[in-house]
């Protein structure tokens, strides 16, 4: 995992540092000289076009100019102050104008839509913290950033922007991270492994949800579960007829009316996990109480989200996973902060859960697990009823026996996964087949 660390926290580290400061400066602009090299393909007759601000990145930026000029680049050294209005000769375009601590607006050159641009620590104009973009910043190809990653390089607009991320060690320690981002290999040692004795009641779970006109909500929860190990999925659905969901899963239909006794009361002791929400429709405060009484671990999703819920969290002694996208969230909390990544964190240590926060960068933070960011995700996943399909995922894992925390990793990532493997134009119900034959990729990475 590679640690995501605040503005704040590397000012911290940087005034900590042992060494001279001239010595960690030249570290990042070797790092800085050593990518543009890479992405010009040589060094005879490129030219290079370095944009320079005051502070620390303007000097990563100067020292990455001395050394590429050495290498027998032509390299133009322009101070933001007198940046031209645009960029349209050159082979590389290096900014270097400002960099974590930037909060006010900054308008880029416009630069020519040939010529790469490689960012030093982040997009200038994108804020560190948040992610957000002041004024107009320029959309790098690729970013050098130093010693961790930083929250403005893995959440929207500035994920866009960085382009492709590469983290330089320059000697000093990436301590008080916020939160981790999570690379494939990471996922592997989570993943439950069978028993030789498995059999379905072990990995048995239970779904409620699909209300009538609603109930492929349901069924794509199903599937997903089916597809990431539960032996067993029992669909409950009000006013079911018995047949609406996957030809594998068991049907148990509820009452149209006051359905929330028949969906918990004298749950089978071989159901594992619960799932409580996907295309269920308002959902009674009887109906959440209820589910919030459950003694198994419990996923919260879509209509079961309510500001109503909240109280009832302290009710829980198993593992809760709550999967809300930002609609979602304002509905539980009142509002969206800017600091996404804070937010959710406050959250799921209030209430002792574990929450799966849905967005182009999805973050996971519960109890007794670091907080860890996931950006497999796609826009292809923008469409109805992945959401279900995740909700799916992260209940079969828990009724494997997956920690709460876990879990929303491994089936954000696997999600994510299967949206991008599959693209534009992808369904729900496709990207439920997808996670299945991701598994054993996942599990034994080349």
């Amino acid at each position: 995992m590679i640690p995501v660390i605040t503005p704040a926290r590397m000012a911290e580290i940087d005034a900590a540092a042992t060494e001279p400061f001239d010595v960690l400066i030249e570290r990042a602009g070797r790092g800085v000289a050593r990518v543009a090299i890479e992405m010009l393909g040589g060094t005879y007759g490129r030219r290079v076009i370095v944009i320079v601000g005051p502070g620390n990145n303007g000097a990563d930026g100067r020292v990455a100019a001395r050394q590429l000029a050495r290498r027998g680049v032509r390299c133009s050294v322009v101070e933001v102050a007198n940046q031209p209005a645009s960029i349209d000769q050159a082979d590389l375009v290096i900014d270097a104008a400002f960099g974590n601590g930037l909060r006010r607006s900054y308008e880029a050159p416009i630069v020519a839509g040939h010529i790469p641009v490689l960012a030093v620590d982040l997009p200038s104009g994108v804020d560190g913290h948040t992610g957000a973009a002041f004024g107009r910043p320029l959309r790098a190809d690729r970013t050098v950033t130093f010693v961790a990653l930083k929250p403005g390089l893995v959440l929207e607009p500035g994920r866009s922007l960085g382009g492709l991320v590469e983290v330089i060690d320059i000697g000093l320690a990436a301590s008080g991270a916020v939160a981790f981002a999570v690379n494939e290999a990471d996922i592997a040692p989570l993943l439950p492994t069978l028993p030789v004795d498995d059999h379905k009641w072990r990995t048995g779970l239970r779904i409620v949800g699909g209300s009538p006109g609603m109930t492929g909500a349901a069924w794509l929860a199903a599937r997903a579960a089916q597809r990431c190990g539960a032996g067993i999925v029992q669909l409950a659905m009000p006013g079911a007829r018995g047949d609406e969901g996957p030809t594998e899963a068991v049907a148990h239909p509820l009452p149209l009316d006051d359905w929330a006794a028949a969906a918990f009361d004298q749950l089978p002791a071989r159901i594992g996990a619960v799932l409580v929400g996907p295309g269920l429709g308002l959902t009674p405060s009887a109906a959440l109480k209820a589910a919030c009484a459950l003694p198994v671990p419990l996923v919260l999703d879509g209509d079961a989200l309510q500001r109503e819920l909240v109280p009832l969290l302290a009710e829980r002694d198993a593992p809760t996973a709550l999967t809300p996208h930002d609609g979602e969230w304002r509905r539980l909390t009142g509002g969206v902060a800017d600091d996404r990544i804070a937010d959710t964190v406050s959250f799921a240590e209030e209430h002792g859960v574990t929450v799966v926060r849905k967005g182009p960068t999805t973050i996971v933070a519960g109890p007794d697990a670091p907080t860890r960011v996931i950006t497999s995700g796609t826009a292809a996943l923008a469409t109805a009823g992945t959401g279900d399909v995740l909700a799916g995922a992260i209940v079969a894992f828990l009724a494997q026996g997956v920690s709460g925390p876990d879990a929303g990793v491994i089936a954000a990532h696997l999600h994510g996964r299967a949206g991008a493997e599959l693209g534009p134009g992808l369904v729900a119900s496709e990207v439920a087949d997808a996670l299945a034959a991701l598994l054993p990729v996942i599990a034994a990475p080349e």
